[in-house]
């Protein structure tokens, strides 16, 4: 038996695989990986895709990371910076109801003027507006820079989130869990091993989060398998991870504008891969956001069961030169099914609301 079939097998077997042997699916064609990662999401689930209603509410975009590779941030101080107020969420929130929506997604800068207490109250006013609203905001950067500028512990902060009305995290921040990369990419954000800490600390005090991965810029093979291979260590400890997004870098108004962006046969290569090795991720999505939907429903035949969101609002890759196309309901739901799927809707925690 060669080596290639040996691994062919333990995975059709659903055997776990070493990072060595995800490396050697790089050089894998793409109708094999997609073959493969297809049949371990039949593992999971059967031929119902999801997507969520939610909204994107980027409540300041005012940051001192200096990430290269992001062009919504502001400087303090710039005129083109903003806050928005309680009264400007509360009214994005209620559209997000009429809607007909499950999740409220909010990110934003790393600003150095917003306490925890401004968290609070919000998260507060939200939650006793809308009680059926799932809050899903928050990524590790800024829990992080939140428990350094009130110089108190990540889980005091995260405890007190919650206790205001915060549900689950979003994976945001991570870009590549690898210290060679974020040096580069951000190094005014918090490290790999806080982002890891505020996912844990997260899963420790009940709540979930996602795990995500922005890739197609200056990092390596070796270095997407790092990633993965950290997220599916936490995972082994705490499951509490609901899903796994992976998406790739867009240029336009940003620092990393001379790099070529990644092709669409690479991101299937890394999404199929990725569903091979996150053996203890029931979730992974595609997205159609950065690929387009003609993209995205591939992505589905590529090991992903999951197609993102119906984004009533997106902000910050619309920040870049790439043309973001938000679908309606109708949109989705007519996609899902023209891939050989069955659409439904689910909510934050992946639990289905209704089938179409």
């Amino acid at each position: 038996m060669t080596v290639k079939t040996h691994l062919y097998e333990k995975i059709l077997e659903g055997e776990r695989i070493s990072p060595e042997e995800a490396l050697r699916l790089f050089e894998e064609d793409l109708p094999t990986l997609g073959y493969l990662a297809n049949e371990v999401r039949k593992r999971y689930h059967k031929d119902i895709a999801t997507f969520v209603i939610d909204r994107n509410v980027n409540y300041s975009n005012v940051c001192v990371a200096g990430c290269k590779f992001c062009a919504f941030q502001r400087k303090v101080g710039s005129p083109e910076g903003y806050v928005l107020s309680k009264e400007e969420i509360l009214e994005k929130v209620q559209e997000l109801v009429n809607w007909g929506g499950t999740t409220l997604l909010m990110q934003g800068g790393l600003n150095p003027n917003l306490p925890l207490s401004y968290y609070e109250d919000l998260l507060r006013s939200i939650k006793e507006r809308f009680p059926q609203v799932q809050i899903h905001s928050f990524s590790a950067p800024e829990i992080i820079y939140l428990a350094k500028i009130e110089k108190i512990s990540v889980r005091d902060v995260l405890k007190r989130l919650k206790s205001a009305g915060l549900d689950s995290l979003p994976g945001g921040g991570a870009e590549i869990l690898s210290w060679e990369v974020r040096s580069f990419l951000s190094p005014g954000k918090c490290s790999v091993e806080e982002w890891e800490l505020i996912h844990k600390t997260a899963h420790e005090l009940g709540m979930t989060s996602t795990a995500t991965m922005m890739f197609g810029h200056v990092e390596k093979p070796r270095h997407i398998i790092e990633h993965l291979e950290r997220i599916r260590s936490i995972q082994d400890k705490t499951g509490g991870f609901t899903a796994f997004i992976p998406w790739t870098f867009k240029k336009g108004n940003t620092q990393l504008d001379h790099l070529q962006e990644a092709s669409s046969n690479y991101y299937l290569k890394v999404l199929a891969i990725s569903r091979i090795y996150l053996d203890n991720f029931k979730n992974i999505q595609s997205s159609h956001v950065t690929q387009t939907m003609q993209i995205g429903v591939i992505g589905l035949h590529f090991g992903a069961n999951d197609l993102g969101s119906v984004m009533i609002e997106e902000n910050v890759i619309s920040s870049t030169s790439y043309k973001v196309n938000v679908p309606k309901v109708e949109d989705m739901v007519e996609a899902i099914r023209s891939a050989g799927f069955i659409p439904a809707q689910r909510d934050t925690y992946y639990r289905i609301v209704r089938v179409f």
